[in-house]
């Protein structure tokens, strides 16, 4: 058992992805927006990629919803199973590598191998919690 406290570490690393998500999309749109970085011939060097890191961007406001609110449940405990904060970097690491995937590689069948990363952490957050919960009020 550990602080329920070391769960923010891996909530802050997602939202320090999302900012950069955010930071990324902006240089992307800056050709097409504010015509900086704009090509000779007028065109943005980032259009292919622009809309992969739109819905990359997106993406951070789905699943992870569940990873937050298994977290902040969490966070009302004083001490958690050290388990489920190695799910929650588990998680992270998956969010990585699937941003990775989304935006610079454009094959989806491979994306979606690496979303399972992220899918299976957070439902083993939940399971453990669910079975934890049903022990304590047992």
């Amino acid at each position: 058992m550990i602080s329920s406290h070391a769960l923010l570490f891996p909530m802050v690393a997602h939202i320090a992805l999302t900012a950069f998500l955010y930071v990324l999309l902006t240089v992307a749109r800056a050709p097409a927006i504010w015509g900086l970085g704009r090509k000779a011939d007028g065109s943005n060097p980032w259009a292919t990629v622009e809309p992969r890191i739109s819905a990359n961007l997106s993406n951070q406001f789905q699943w992870p919803l569940f990873f937050y609110v298994a977290c902040l449940f969490l966070l009302s405990r004083p001490v958690v199973d050290s388990v489920h904060v190695w799910l929650a970097w588990v998680f992270i690491a998956g969010r990585l590598l699937h941003s990775y995937v989304h935006v610079m590689i454009p094959n989806v069948r491979l994306r979606g191998l690496v979303f399972t990363i992220n899918y299976i952490a957070v439902l083993g957050m939940w399971f453990l919690l669910v079975v934890t919960e049903s022990t304590r009020a047992a």
